[in-house]
Formats: structure tokens, C-alpha cells, sequence
């Protein structure tokens, strides 16, 4: 008996530690860059790439993608997305130091001395302004198999929780809208979907406290997902659906396309 408890003991921390390694967490990165500097950043993130492929095999990081916005936001505000992923909440709160990309930098460009990958880095920030970072935490996705490429597309919906009702927001986005997706990409009409709450402790003033990841293989998927019209929901559903809808503001909505993908 002593032994069937202890198995099952061993059996409930492996399931928690299988789920909490399932566990994505996700730093967005919004870059602002002035048009006379457009070819020095786009130079800048072909050097990025690498470090990152480094940082990823040095498993550092669990990977790191990189976005072009679409539509969504003035031009003045941000043109690109980063987005880095981290395997637990610390490593993503840590990041990834200075020393860390020199070293990595150093890595995937043998010839470069450390002299002359600091002064990249240098360079770099003259030809681009971090306009915003976002720490997230998904807590909710679809079930789906499917690949990021470049040239796929991404809604990112960002969402503030009416103060009082967070809890019934996430719930109506779990029980609500997330069967709605899951039957989209059944049927052909998406590529993924995924909930994010923020990481951080935020107050009433918060300007977003979650984000969706509408993602879509392209246009044409894209466009057929926003005429596509659910017959077969019923009424009740329509009625959780409209709660749920009342539970959150949705504060911005950025469409872009992904331009790399490093796992």
C-alpha cells in the first residue's frame, strides 16, 4: 500500500512538473525605427538572428521571433514585434544580460573581437528606439500542430480585463471563445490560437492586462477566418459570448508578418 502511495505521489509531481515545463513565457519587445535608419536596423536584426540561434542552442532561451507590423499602429509608434520565449518566469525576468550577448554575439561571429561586437551593440541603439516591453505568461491555447514560418501572419489583440470582472474574463476566453478557435482551425480557418495574461502586478491603470495570438498560415486564411459565421452556435452560446465580450475592452489590435523564427 506504502508503495502505491508513493508511485502515486511520484506520478502527481511529474504531471505538475510536465505542466509547468508546458508552460510558455514570452517577452514583446515594440520597436520604433526612423525611416533614414530602416536599412541599418533591418542589417542589425540579420546580426540579432545569429546571437539569438546561439542563445537558442545554448539553450538560454527556448526562442525568439521576429515580426513586421502590418496594420494596427501609427507608423510613429512602432513598425516591428520581437518576441522572445522563455522555458520559466525567472529566466524571463533575468533575460538576457549584456555578457550574454556579447558572448553569444562572439559565438556566431568568430572573426568579430569583442571590441567590435560592443560597438555594433552601440550602433544598434542609435538606429532604434524600444518603444514598449510586455512580460507574458500564456495560460491557454489551442490544440494544434502548427509550425511558424516566415510569411505567416499574426492578429495580436491586446486586452484590458474590466476592473472586477478578471476572472470572468479568462473564463469566458477559456470556455467560451477558445472552443470557438479550436473549431476555426478544425476547420481549416486558423493556424493557432493562444491566451497570455501579463507577468506582472499591474493596478486599474494598466493600459492591457492580457493578449491573443490569432495566427494564420496567410492572407487567404486570414480573410476567410473574418467572413466565416458560426450557424451552428445556439443561442445560449451567443448569449456567453456577448458576457464575455462585456468582461474585457479591447484596447489595440496589430496585424503583422513574421520575418523569421528562430527555435
Amino acid at each position: 500500500m506504502k508503495k502505491i502511495c508513493i508511485l502515486l505521489i511520484l506520478g502527481i509531481f511529474a504531471f505538475n512538473l510536465a505542466q509547468a515545463q508546458q508552460t510558455r513565457y514570452l517577452v514583446f519587445e515594440f520597436f520604433k525605427v526612423e525611416s533614414t535608419q530602416t536599412y541599418d536596423f533591418i542589417e542589425f536584426k540579420d546580426f540579432m538572428d545569429k546571437v539569438y540561434r546561439a542563445a537558442v542552442n545554448d539553450k538560454k532561451i527556448q526562442g525568439w521571433d521576429f515580426w513586421s507590423l502590418q496594420s494596427g499602429a501609427d507608423p510613429s509608434e512602432f513598425q516591428y514585434i520581437t518576441i522572445t520565449y522563455f522555458k520559466d518566469p525567472v529566466s524571463m525576468m533575468n533575460g538576457l544580460t549584456e555578457e550574454d550577448m556579447v558572448r553569444y554575439a562572439m559565438i556566431a561571429n568568430p572573426h568579430l573581437t569583442e571590441m567590435q561586437v560592443k560597438q555594433k551593440f552601440d550602433d544598434a541603439i542609435q538606429s532604434r528606439d524600444l518603444a514598449q516591453r510586455a512580460y507574458m505568461q500564456e495560460i491557454a491555447s489551442t490544440k494544434d500542430n502548427f509550425q511558424l514560418r516566415p510569411g505567416i501572419l499574426a492578429s495580436f489583440d491586446l486586452m484590458k480585463a474590466v476592473e472586477g470582472q478578471f476572472n470572468e474574463y479568462e473564463k469566458a476566453e477559456k470556455e467560451v471563445f477558445l472552443p470557438i478557435h479550436q473549431n476555426r482551425i478544425e476547420k481549416g480557418l486558423m493556424g493557432s490560437w493562444s491566451l497570455l495574461r501579463t507577468a506582472l502586478p499591474m493596478g486599474s491603470e494598466a493600459k492591457s492586462t492580457h493578449l491573443t495570438m490569432n495566427i494564420y498560415k496567410d492572407y487567404i486564411q486570414f480573410f476567410n477566418a473574418q467572413e466565416y459565421e458560426d450557424m451552428e452556435s445556439t443561442a445560449e452560446q451567443r448569449a456567453a459570448q456577448e458576457k464575455g465580450l462585456k468582461s474585457r475592452d479591447q484596447k489595440f489590435i496589430y496585424l503583422a508578418t513574421l520575418e523569421n523564427a528562430i527555435r
